[in-house]
């Protein structure tokens, strides 16, 4: 699934390799898929887009939005990016495909479930999209201490940790599976709430998120999804299903798992208390 780290890998990647070329097909819904969303008529999609220039590619939380001459392209959660050379076989099955003038082809797979939108500058009105562009990532120098502490002061004393990282957006493109490598690092438990944390905590939480975040991006996303390439990333995630009853790499307590708030969450009980 697209989460922050990943959508910065894919956008700097696909500036590096296809800004400044030209879409001349367009194939769209091409594969049925009943979790597939696509804004409007899918079918419209290559009359939209043939023709168009890349003029860039940008991250908006946990979106990857595709701007090209006249009309955008924005992709997110379940959709997987990869970019085929000309001399490589391309799937049959996807949900969207651009063939460049390069002789590349850029395809968009859905997974689970996702989005594609294709749309003029501006008039793209999804509220994840929105948010997105109106707070600050914690990538940047704008998500500081007194951005933290507004952000903080802002919520009810009883939301839980999961509740505050990952759900109604409030940093846009973080969510559950970012989130347990940062709760692991701040050593908090996910059902810990607010009115239990300690000013140190919050601040020690506020470190784990920048920190986190950064290594899952400049490592190329993480060890669970794949890049442009289909190369899989090269952050080790320490708190995942494939570590599920593995040594905590800090403690060597067993790592385990339970549901919580319509996700698996996974902990290391000695170094995340609950």
């Amino acid at each position: 699934m697209i989460e922050l780290p990943e959508a910065y890998v894919y956008a700097e990647q696909l500036r590096q390799t296809v800004t400044g070329d030209q879409v001349v097909h367009c194939e769209a819904a091409a594969h049925p898929h009943k979790l597939a969303f696509y804004s409007g008529d899918p079918h419209q999609y290559p009359d939209m887009l043939q023709g168009g220039t890349v003029l860039d590619c940008v991250p908006w939380g946990g979106l990857v939005e595709l701007q090209l001459t006249g009309v955008n392209v924005l992709v997110g959660d379940g959709a997987r990016l990869r970019l085929y050379e000309h001399d490589e076989e391309f799937p049959a099955k996807h949900q969207l495909k651009l063939v460049l003038a390069s002789g590349r082809a850029l395809q968009v797979s859905i997974q689970m479930y996702g989005g594609i939108w294709v749309y003029a500058p501006n008039t793209n009105d999804n509220p994840y999209y929105i948010v997105a562009q109106e707070k600050p990532t914690p990538f940047s120098d704008a998500f500081n201490s007194d951005y933290w502490e507004r952000l903080w002061q802002a919520q009810k004393p009883n939301l839980s940790m999961k509740a505050l990282l990952a759900t109604e957006q409030r940093i846009p493109g973080l969510g559950n599976g970012v989130l347990q490598d940062i709760l692991w690092r701040a050593g908090l438990h996910p059902k810990k709430k607010l009115s239990r944390i300690t000013s140190a905590e919050r601040q020690k939480l506020f470190g784990a998120i920048k920190q986190t975040l950064s290594l899952m991006r400049d490592q190329g996303g993480r060890s669970t999804e794949q890049d442009l390439f289909g190369r899989t990333g090269g952050y080790p995630v320490q708190l995942c299903a494939k570590t599920l009853a593995q040594p905590c790499p800090a403690c060597s307590t067993p790592i385990t798992a339970f549901a919580y708030m319509g996700g698996r969450v996974y902990v290391c009980p000695h170094c995340q208390p609950e």
